[in-house]
Protein backbone atom coordinates (compact mmCIF):
# COMPACT_ATOMS: atom_id res chain seq x y z
CA UNK A 1 0.00 0.00 0.00
CA UNK A 2 1.45 3.76 -1.29
CA UNK A 3 2.69 5.35 2.22
CA UNK A 4 3.77 8.92 2.82
CA UNK A 5 5.40 9.63 6.27
CA UNK A 6 5.54 13.29 6.49
CA UNK A 7 6.87 15.98 9.66
CA UNK A 8 5.24 18.88 9.88
CA UNK A 9 6.04 21.78 12.28
CA UNK A 10 3.15 24.54 11.49
CA UNK A 11 -0.21 25.30 10.79
CA UNK A 12 1.01 26.78 7.78
CA UNK A 13 3.02 23.27 6.88
CA UNK A 14 -0.25 21.68 7.34
CA UNK A 15 -2.16 24.01 4.89
CA UNK A 16 0.14 23.81 2.60
CA UNK A 17 -0.07 20.31 2.96
CA UNK A 18 -3.95 20.69 2.36
CA UNK A 19 -3.66 22.59 -1.10
CA UNK A 20 -1.28 20.37 -2.33
CA UNK A 21 -3.29 17.37 -1.95
CA UNK A 22 -6.31 19.19 -2.95
CA UNK A 23 -4.44 19.58 -6.05
CA UNK A 24 -4.19 16.33 -6.66
CA UNK A 25 -8.10 15.33 -6.21
CA UNK A 26 -10.52 14.56 -8.45
CA UNK A 27 -14.24 13.42 -8.15
CA UNK A 28 -15.00 10.36 -6.88
CA UNK A 29 -11.97 10.86 -4.13
CA UNK A 30 -12.28 10.57 -0.34
CA UNK A 31 -9.71 11.87 1.71
CA UNK A 32 -10.39 10.33 5.34
CA UNK A 33 -8.95 12.16 8.20
CA UNK A 34 -8.02 10.42 11.35
CA UNK A 35 -6.21 11.83 14.50
CA UNK A 36 -6.52 13.01 18.23
CA UNK A 37 -8.60 16.52 19.00
CA UNK A 38 -6.35 19.37 18.34
CA UNK A 39 -3.98 17.16 15.83
CA UNK A 40 -4.79 19.62 13.13
CA UNK A 41 -7.76 17.34 10.63
CA UNK A 42 -9.52 20.72 10.41
CA UNK A 43 -6.69 22.69 9.20
CA UNK A 44 -5.70 20.17 6.47
CA UNK A 45 -9.88 20.06 5.31
CA UNK A 46 -10.22 23.85 5.23
CA UNK A 47 -6.96 24.09 3.51
CA UNK A 48 -8.42 21.54 0.65
CA UNK A 49 -11.85 23.36 0.76
CA UNK A 50 -9.74 27.08 0.31
CA UNK A 51 -7.80 25.04 -2.56
CA UNK A 52 -11.27 24.32 -5.13
CA UNK A 53 -13.05 27.79 -3.11
CA UNK A 54 -10.39 30.45 -2.09
CA UNK A 55 -13.10 33.07 -1.70
CA UNK A 56 -15.14 31.27 1.08
CA UNK A 57 -14.79 33.44 4.03
CA UNK A 58 -16.01 31.01 6.52
CA UNK A 59 -15.12 26.92 6.13
CA UNK A 60 -16.72 25.93 9.34
CA UNK A 61 -15.97 22.86 11.39
CA UNK A 62 -19.26 20.66 10.73
CA UNK A 63 -19.24 19.42 14.23
CA UNK A 64 -22.81 20.27 14.44
CA UNK A 65 -24.40 19.75 11.11
CA UNK A 66 -22.15 16.72 10.15
CA UNK A 67 -22.14 17.80 6.64
CA UNK A 68 -20.98 20.75 4.61
CA UNK A 69 -21.41 21.13 0.72
CA UNK A 70 -19.16 23.28 -1.70
CA UNK A 71 -20.48 23.00 -4.82
CA UNK A 72 -20.05 25.31 -8.42
CA UNK A 73 -17.99 27.93 -9.46
CA UNK A 74 -18.16 30.52 -6.88
CA UNK A 75 -16.16 32.85 -8.88
CA UNK A 76 -15.38 31.79 -12.56
CA UNK A 77 -12.36 33.97 -13.84
CA UNK A 78 -12.79 35.92 -17.21
CA UNK A 79 -10.12 32.77 -18.45
CA UNK A 80 -11.89 30.19 -17.36
CA UNK A 81 -14.53 28.56 -20.11
CA UNK A 82 -18.40 28.57 -19.51
CA UNK A 83 -18.52 24.38 -18.62
CA UNK A 84 -15.88 24.90 -16.25
CA UNK A 85 -16.89 24.60 -13.02
CA UNK A 86 -15.41 23.71 -9.46
CA UNK A 87 -15.83 19.85 -7.92
CA UNK A 88 -18.52 19.31 -5.27
CA UNK A 89 -16.37 19.20 -2.21
CA UNK A 90 -18.15 17.66 1.18
CA UNK A 91 -16.74 18.25 4.28
CA UNK A 92 -18.12 15.22 6.97
CA UNK A 93 -17.64 15.52 10.58
CA UNK A 94 -18.38 12.48 11.91
CA UNK A 95 -17.39 12.57 15.59
CA UNK A 96 -20.86 12.41 16.97
CA UNK A 97 -21.74 9.84 15.09
CA UNK A 98 -23.08 6.60 17.64
CA UNK A 99 -22.44 4.09 14.77
CA UNK A 100 -21.60 3.60 11.13
CA UNK A 101 -25.01 3.40 9.80
CA UNK A 102 -25.92 7.26 10.54
CA UNK A 103 -23.55 8.51 8.15
CA UNK A 104 -25.70 7.08 5.55
CA UNK A 105 -28.61 8.97 6.52
CA UNK A 106 -25.85 11.96 5.31
CA UNK A 107 -25.91 11.21 1.91
CA UNK A 108 -22.17 9.85 2.24
CA UNK A 109 -22.48 6.87 -0.25
CA UNK A 110 -23.73 9.37 -3.13
CA UNK A 111 -20.80 11.71 -2.02
CA UNK A 112 -18.18 9.08 -2.61
CA UNK A 113 -19.23 9.16 -6.18
CA UNK A 114 -20.98 12.71 -6.89
CA UNK A 115 -18.14 14.56 -4.98
CA UNK A 116 -14.68 15.16 -3.57
CA UNK A 117 -15.30 13.78 0.09
CA UNK A 118 -13.06 15.21 3.20
CA UNK A 119 -14.11 13.05 6.25
CA UNK A 120 -13.08 13.73 9.63
CA UNK A 121 -13.36 11.58 12.26
CA UNK A 122 -13.68 8.59 9.21
CA UNK A 123 -12.41 6.02 11.38
CA UNK A 124 -16.05 6.08 12.79
CA UNK A 125 -17.14 5.30 9.34
CA UNK A 126 -16.12 1.74 10.07
CA UNK A 127 -16.65 -0.51 6.88
CA UNK A 128 -18.39 1.90 5.00
CA UNK A 129 -15.02 3.46 4.67
CA UNK A 130 -14.49 3.18 0.75
CA UNK A 131 -11.01 0.81 0.21
CA UNK A 132 -9.69 3.35 -2.57
CA UNK A 133 -9.68 6.62 0.31
CA UNK A 134 -6.69 8.10 0.87
CA UNK A 135 -6.24 7.97 4.49
CA UNK A 136 -4.58 10.88 6.45
CA UNK A 137 -3.47 9.78 9.90
CA UNK A 138 -1.98 12.66 11.97
CA UNK A 139 -0.80 12.73 15.30
CA UNK A 140 1.12 14.79 17.81
CA UNK A 141 4.91 14.89 17.51
CA UNK A 142 6.91 16.91 20.14
CA UNK A 143 5.32 20.07 21.44
CA UNK A 144 4.22 21.84 18.51
CA UNK A 145 5.09 19.42 15.36
CA UNK A 146 3.01 16.99 13.63
CA UNK A 147 3.63 13.63 11.85
CA UNK A 148 1.16 12.93 9.58
CA UNK A 149 1.06 9.43 7.72
CA UNK A 150 -1.38 9.30 4.53
CA UNK A 151 -1.50 5.89 2.75
CA UNK A 152 -3.72 4.76 0.22
CA UNK A 153 -4.51 1.93 -2.73
CA UNK A 154 -2.83 1.78 -5.42
CA UNK A 155 -4.88 4.59 -7.40
CA UNK A 156 -2.47 6.78 -4.65
CA UNK A 157 1.12 5.49 -5.75
CA UNK A 158 1.65 8.65 -8.18
CA UNK A 159 -0.30 10.97 -6.92
CA UNK A 160 1.77 10.73 -3.37
CA UNK A 161 5.37 10.39 -5.18
CA UNK A 162 4.15 13.90 -6.79
CA UNK A 163 2.90 15.26 -3.12
CA UNK A 164 6.03 14.15 -2.11
CA UNK A 165 8.15 15.68 -4.29
CA UNK A 166 6.19 19.15 -4.30
CA UNK A 167 6.08 19.15 -0.67
CA UNK A 168 9.89 18.78 -0.45
CA UNK A 169 9.89 22.24 -3.06
CA UNK A 170 7.88 23.74 -1.31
Amino acid sequence: MPRLDLKIESPAETERLGFLLAGTLVQGDVVALSGPLGAGKSILARAIIRRFYPDEQDIPSPTFTLVQTYSGDPSPSPSSSPASSMPTVMHFDLYRLETPEEALELGIEDAFVDAISVIEWAENLGRYLPRRALVATLNFEGETGRNICLEGGSNWQDRLLELETQFAAS
